[in-house]
């Protein structure tokens, strides 16, 4: 049996990203959730599809293209939700206080 070949890298990222960024999309404030919430959804996912296509054409350059332009609209996207202060980034733990400590 030929060895099975890897999920390519950039398919694989672009997956756990979607994966990570739909819950937080459902999370947006109304107001936000049905214009720039429902683009970026749509784009992660076509971003996806494009990547997928990719992985199995032949000439892979229309799909690479596709995605590029994908990854283009998403960033924008993102840079203006993370302006817009809508929270889709997990936030930093803080450590823990130092004082707080016992025995020491």
């Amino acid at each position: 049996m030929p060895p099975t070949p890897a999920t390519p890298v950039a398919l694989e990222k672009s997956y756990r990203l979607t994966l990570w960024l739909i819950p937080k999309i459902e999370k947006l404030p109304r107001s936000h959730r049905f214009t720039l919430g429902d683009r970026l959804y749509t784009q992660l996912l076509d971003l996806v599809t494009a990547l997928t296509r990719a992985t199995f054409a032949r000439d892979k350059s229309t799909a690479l293209e596709a995605a590029s332009d994908r990854v283009n609209s998403i960033r924008i996207l993102l840079r203006l939700a993370k302006d817009l202060q809508l929270c889709l980034s997990t936030p930093t733990p803080t450590p823990p206080d130092s004082s707080m400590k016992s025995g020491v």
